[in-house]
């Protein structure tokens, strides 16, 4: 596990922005997977900047995102399928039919993961996953457990996670109580992880995550085996990290 230390949000978005863009332009068809949430907006704004500089296109990637809300249709404004259209999608140039997002809204759950799964697959997994990490370790939406999920399910939503999300809707109790996301082992199949983290809130789940024990009752913390993971933090983020 790399360790990369940014001064703030914004240095922390350009450097993560900085490591996809190489990617893209490495490989022009390359498959991302792709997060949601605070953490990534800074660095998909500044890949748009670049995208509509000529810097960096998109039109042969392809995208798979980590999660979504049961029963959040797309159109939804608090659907991640939403707010990847408003924050990345729409600024650049890619090709909207290569961007996958699990489905929310399919009554059958079961058919919507095993659905998820098999796009994921057929696309070989992505070169380069980017991650955020919730307060309380949780990757994707992939909550503390006794074990690591596997493939794409059905997650009831920690209290926690309900209360951190609940910025983003009419308090804690509008919040929809259950998401799809990839499992745990979906993203370690990634060839790259990248993952982002910024602000005091997240320090103990970054310490955990890079310097606890490996334990589903903090799921990044699998990250530690991973080969290539790369994880890119603010100085508020760091705060327990260990000084070099």
């Amino acid at each position: 596990m790399r360790i990369i230390y940014a001064t703030d949000y914004r240095d922390m978005s350009r450097k993560a922005a900085n490591i996809i863009s190489a990617q893209v332009i490495l490989k022009p068809d390359c498959v991302l997977g792709l997060a949601t949430g605070d953490s990534p907006i800074g660095t998909y704004d500044q890949l748009a900047a670049w995208n509509q500089k000529g810097d960096c296109d998109f039109s042969q990637v392809s995208t798979y995102n980590l999660d979504e809300y049961v029963g959040l249709a797309p159109e939804n404004p608090q659907s991640y399928h939403y707010f990847m259209r408003k924050n990345l999608f729409s600024r650049v140039n890619i090709d909207m039919a290569n961007t996958y997002i699990p489905n929310g809204c399919n009554p059958d759950i079961e058919a919507a993961c095993t659905e998820y799964d098999a796009l994921v697959a057929a696309a070989g997994y992505p070169d380069l996953q980017l991650l955020g990490i919730g307060q309380n370790g949780h990757i994707g939406f992939n909550e503390p457990d006794v074990s690591f999920s596997k493939g794409t399910h059905c997650v009831e939503l920690s209290a926690s996670t309900l209360r951190a999300n609940s910025r983003l809707f009419d308090g804690p109790d509008s919040v929809p109580r259950r998401a799809l996301s990839v499992g745990v082992q979906t993203i370690m199949l990634a060839r790259r992880i990248l993952v982002i983290a910024s602000g005091e809130t997240k320090a103990r789940a970054v310490y955990d995550m890079c310097f606890g024990p490996v334990t589903p009752a903090c799921p990044a913390s699998i990250l530690q085996l991973h080969p290539n993971c790369t994880v890119i933090i603010d100085q508020d983020a760091a705060s327990l990290c260990p000084k070099e």
